[in-house]
């Protein structure tokens, strides 16, 4: 079902640490956006701050959410755990008539969000997760790559970046250790060990060590490309690989409430996120192959700014593209939404070049 027209938008988290940078930069890009969360307490002097019109309300209602979310025609969701947050938010907007964004790095919630895609496609409803560093740049990498290769069978992502975690991103991180990794097998997702797979890569700033993570793109790029076994990497010291594999026998332990309560207590009170100084110095070198059944094989290669600053400007540029559409209600993937060149538009990347190898 064809999907409305976008005028009024909601960033709900938009005190967190990459909610408050989309919208002091929404802000200065004359964006009017309604900022939103659960405490009126922190929102009121950012919304004061930046002229803005604010709502603060909690995520334990869908119905009521959506009450919150009336005269909204879409919504930024930037507030984390997405793994708790996005299903009532998505919910919400399924009933609102609300189109959803979020950026979140996390399959269950990608996986989750496609489940909802007739649901969304009868209410007109765009739902597309994953509008940041994740899954952004993998995601246009993973379709310029099957493009190339449009009978690949095997795709491999992966990413360089040297950039520090915002405390959402670090509890993330912390909820995934129990989980283990993630590829795709055949078209389906399975979990496998931490450090699963390891290889040397050259990302694009010279051959490093590198190992598999359970990174969105498991998720979005089969929506992307339907390629059926995907696998993504991230650098890694040998020293990481080892600890990590002696997690393995450890890790169910690692999803007990008072474990998981322990470390993020710690990242609530030692991680702040990188600031501007430092996100200018940091930029993210991205990474893909694909490989068919006769073992051809696509790699491309891309620079990008810092992961947070993809966040930042990604997430807008979907934003301004729904302001000027009205694409049909369902689920998207970035690449799919927008198209496969979209991240070769955001301020900082360079040229996106695929090679035979």
């Amino acid at each position: 079902m064809s999907g409305k027209k976008t005028e009024t938008w909601m960033i709900y988290g938009a005190y967190g640490y990459s909610g408050d940078l989309i919208a002091r930069e929404a802000a200065n890009q004359g964006l009017t956006p309604i900022l939103a969360g659960r405490s009126e307490a922190k929102l009121a002097p950012l919304a004061g701050e930046l002229g803005l019109e604010h709502r603060a309300f909690g995520l334990d209602d869908p119905a009521e959410v959506a009450r919150h979310l009336e005269g909204v025609d879409l919504v930024l969701h930037c507030a984390g755990p997405f793994s708790a947050t996005a299903p009532p938010m998505i919910e919400a907007c399924i009933t609102a008539g609300a189109h959803y964004l979020d950026i979140t790095g996390e399959i269950a919630v990608f996986e989750h969000a496609f489940a909802q895609h007739w649901l969304a496609n009868e209410a007109g409803v765009v739902l597309c997760p994953g509008v940041g560093f994740d899954v952004i740049p993998t995601d246009c990498v993973a379709a310029h790559l099957a493009a190339a290769l449009p009978d690949a069978t095997h795709l491999t992502l992966g990413f360089d970046s040297r950039s520090g975690f915002s405390p959402g991103t670090a509890k993330t991180s912390v909820e995934g250790l129990a989980g283990g990794g993630k590829v795709r097998k055949g078209g389906g997702i399975a979990t496998v060990p931490l450090a699963f797979g390891v290889r040397r890569i050259d990302f694009g700033d010279g051959e490093k060590l590198a190992m598999t993570i359970p990174w969105g793109d498991v998720s979005t790029a089969w929506y992307t490309t339907g390629i059926p076994d995907i696998e993504v990497y991230i650098p890694a010291s040998p020293g990481l690989v080892k600890r990590l594999k002696r997690l393995n026998w450890i890790r169910p332990l690692l999803g007990l409430g008072l474990v998981q309560s322990f470390m993020k207590s710690r990242i609530a009170k030692s991680v702040r996120g990188p600031d501007a100084a430092t996100r200018e110095r940091q930029p993210t070198h991205v990474w893909g192959e694909a490989v068919n059944a006769e073992g051809a094989k696509r790699v491309a290669r891309i620079k990008t700014a810092n992961g947070y600053t993809v966040t930042l400007h990604g997430s807008l540029e979907v934003v301004k593209h729904m302001l000027a559409h009205a694409p049909d209600g369902g689920t998207y993937t970035p690449s799919k939404l927008v198209d496969k060149d979209l991240v070769k538009r955001l301020p900082g990347s360079g040229e996106l070049r695929i090679e035979e190898a």
